[in-house]
C-alpha cells in the first residue's frame, strides 16, 4: 500500500507525522494492520480468477492444493487482534461511550458511507441502463462482499466497553468464556443440528480473537509460542477428524465454510496467529522503528480502509477493461494465467491507487480538536442506534450485493431476510447517527 501514501493536500504529511510519532508508541501494532490489510487485499486479487467467457471463479477452487496457504495467508484475526489492542487504549482515554464510538469510528464509517453511496448510485444507473448482466452483475455483488469486515468491526467497537470490563475484572476468563462459547455453538450446530445457531460465532469467534488484543494491552501474552502451538495442533486437529474443511476461507459450493458463519477451526487458526505474531515482536518492532518504514506505515495506515474498500473495485475493473478490448483471458491456473498475473497485479494496484486518491480525503481524521465534543446524556444511546443501524445495513450489503436495487433484492441475514434497499438505508441513517452522538 506504500504506492499510495502521497499527502493529501489536507493536515500534515506523512512524513511530518511519523517525525512526530511519540517514542511510547507500539509501532509494531502499526504495522501489522497495514500488513495485514495488504495480505487479504493480495490475497483477493490473487483468487479472482475470471475465465475466457467472464465467468468469476476462484482460484483456491480450481487448484485445491493451494488451500493450505491459507493457513498462512488468511491473516484477517491479526487485524481484528490489532484492533482489541487498540481499543482497549483508546477506550481508557476516552471513557464516554458516545465520544468514544465517534472517535473510533470516523475513519470507519465515513469511507465505507461513500463507497455505498457511489456503488448505489453506480447500480441504479447500470440497471436503468440495462447492463447489470455478466461480469458487470457479478461486480454489482463482489465488490460488496468486503463489507463484512467492516460490520464485525463495527460490533468490535460497540462491545469494547463491556468487554473491556469484563476483561479488567477476569483477565484471561473472559477470553475462555467466548472460547467456551463458539466451542458450544459448534457442538449445536454439527452435533445436534441446530439451525441458525452457527451464526452466533459471528460474535463469539471474532470477539474472542478481539479479546486477545485486550490481554496484549495489558502485557498478559506472556507465552505466544504456547498460544502458537495450541492453535495450530487444534485447528489441525479438528480439520483432520472434524467437519470442518481444510480452507480457512469460504469456498465456492462448500456445504461447510469456515468462515461464514466462523468455526471453532478458525478461532484456533487466530489463536496461532496471533501466536505466530507476538513471537516475531522484537524482529517486528526493530524493523517497523526504521525512519523509512514507519513513514510508509504512517502513510498507508492513513489511507488503508480506503484501499480496502475499493481494491475489488480495481480488480473486476482491470478484468472488465480486458474483456472490453477484446483481450482473451487465459484459462485460470494455465501457465498463461500465471503469466498474466504480475502485470495484472500491477494494473489493479494502479488503479487502486488512483481510486485511492479520489476517494481519501473521506477517510481523514476530524479536523475538530480531540475534546471539542461534549456528548450529552442521549449521546450514548443515539450512538447505539447508530452503529446497530449501520452494522445491519452493511453485513446485509455484504450479502445482498448492490445489483436488484430497483426490484429490492433480498438476502438472509442470520434468519431474516433483508432487501438491498433497506440495508443501504440503513447503513447511511446508522452513520448519520453515530455523526450526529457526537454533538448530542
Amino acid at each position: 500500500m506504500g504506492i499510495i501514501a502521497s499527502r493529501a493536500g489536507h493536515g500534515p504529511s506523512a512524513r511530518e507525522l511519523a517525525a512526530a510519532t511519540p517514542a511510547s508508541r507500539d509501532r509494531y501494532v502499526d504495522l501489522l494492520r497495514v500488513a495485514s490489510l495488504a495480505v487479504v487485499v493480495l490475497g483477493h486479487w490473487l483468487m479472482a480468477a475470471v475465465t475466457p467467457e467472464g465467468q468469476v471463479g476462484n482460484l483456491l477452487a480450481v487448484v485445491p492444493g493451494l488451500q493450505i496457504l491459507t493457513w498462512a495467508l488468511q491473516v484477517m484475526p491479526v487485524f481484528f487482534f490489532v484492533g482489541g489492542f487498540s481499543h482497549a487504549l483508546a477506550h481508557r482515554s476516552r471513557p464516554q461511550y458516545a465520544d468514544f464510538l465517534r472517535a473510533r469510528l470516523q475513519r470507519l464509517l465515513r469511507p465505507t458511507t461513500v463507497f455505498i453511496g457511489v456503488w448505489s448510485a453506480l447500480a441504479l444507473a447500470v440497471q436503468l441502463l440495462g447492463a447489470d448482466d455478466g461480469l458487470t452483475g457479478v461486480a454489482l455483488r463482489l465488490v460488496a462482499q468486503p463489507l463484512w469486515f467492516t460490520g464485525i468491526y463495527l460490533a468490535m467497537v460497540a462491545f469494547t466497553p463491556p468487554l473491556l470490563r469484563l476483561h479488567v475484572r477476569w483477565g484471561w476468563g473472559a477470553f475462555a468464556a467466548l472460547t467456551a462459547g463458539a466451542v458450544l455453538v459448534d457442538l449445536l450446530r454439527f452435533a445436534g443440528g441446530v439451525p441458525y445457531v452457527g451464526f452466533l460465532n459471528f460474535g463469539l469467534v471474532w470477539l474472542a480473537i478481539h479479546q486477545l488484543g485486550f490481554l496484549r494491552a495489558d502485557g498478559l501474552l506472556r507465552r505466544p509460542g504456547l498460544l502458537a502451538a495450541a492453535g495450530l495442533t487444534g485447528a489441525g486437529l479438528l480439520v483432520r477428524f472434524g467437519p470442518y474443511p481444510l480452507s480457512m476461507v469460504g469456498m465456492p459450493g462448500e456445504k461447510v465454510s469456515n468462515m461464514a458463519p466462523p468455526t471453532l477451526a478458525l478461532l484456533c487458526h487466530g489463536l496461532w496467529l496471533v501466536g505466530a505474531v507476538e513471537l516475531l515482536k522484537g524482529p517486528g518492532a526493530r524493523f517497523a522503528a526504521r525512519a523509512r518504514v514507519w513513514r510508509a506505515v504512517v502513510a498507508a495506515n492513513g489511507v488503508a480502509m480506503t484501499a480496502f474498500l475499493w481494491h475489488l473495485t480495481a480488480m473486476l475493473g482491470v478484468y472488465g477493461t480486458l474483456l472490453a478490448l477484446g483481450t482473451r483471458l487465459p484459462e485460470p491456473a494455465s501457465a498463461g494465467w500465471w503469466a498474466q498475473t504480475p502485470p495484472r497485479l500491477i494494473a489493479a494496484a494502479v488503479v487502486t491507487a488512483l481510486l485511492v486518491a479520489l476517494f481519501r480525503r473521506f477517510e481523514q481524521p476530524s479536523a475538530r480538536p480531540a475534546g471539542a465534543l461534549t456528548p450529552g446524556r442521549g449521546g450514548g444511546r443515539l450512538a447505539a442506534l447508530g452503529i446497530t443501524l449501520a452494522l445491519l445495513g452493511v453485513l446485509g450489503l455484504s450479502m445482498t450485493g448492490f445489483g436488484g436495487l430497483l426490484e429490492g433484492h433480498t438476502a438472509t441475514l442470520v434468519a431474516v431476510q433483508v432487501s438491498a434497499p433497506a440495508a443501504v438505508a440503513m447503513a447511511l441513517a446508522g452513520w448519520f447517527l453515530v455523526e450526529r452522538a457526537g454533538r448530542e
